[in-house]
């Protein structure tokens, strides 16, 4: 099941204990929020699609084959310039969606 943000979508294809594995579908022109987790690190496979990825302030190019690691509590986000897919690996003791810590939302999320 998708679950539908204002960025795109994302479905959780497996989990685990400690790991969860998500396909991202981040739409052209849209960004997620400047964000950080105080529980969990994750590595982003691009599948296909151009953007940008920020982790620790560094921009980093996404395209077909990249490999982002997001460490645990580093402030990241992804822009998409075309349509995005991208595999999300999640690990940590805790991976539920309230350990996103948003510094910046284009879409008015930050509580």
């Amino acid at each position: 099941m998708q679950d539908i943000r204002p960025w795109g979508n994302y479905e959780v294809i497996k989990t685990g204990d400690g790991y969860q594995v998500k396909i991202l579908n981040v739409y052209a022109g849209k960004r997620l929020s400047l964000q950080t987790h105080n529980h969990r690190s994750e590595t982003w496979y691009v599948v296909s699609g151009k953007g940008t990825a920020q982790v620790r302030g560094a921009s980093l190019p996404l395209f077909a084959g990249v490999v982002v690691q997001v460490p645990k509590k580093a402030e990241h986000r992804i822009t998409a310039k075309t349509d995005l897919k991208i595999v999300e690996i999640q690990v940590g003791p805790y991976l539920g969606e309230d350990d996103i810590i948003r510094l910046d939302d284009d879409y008015g999320r930050i509580v």
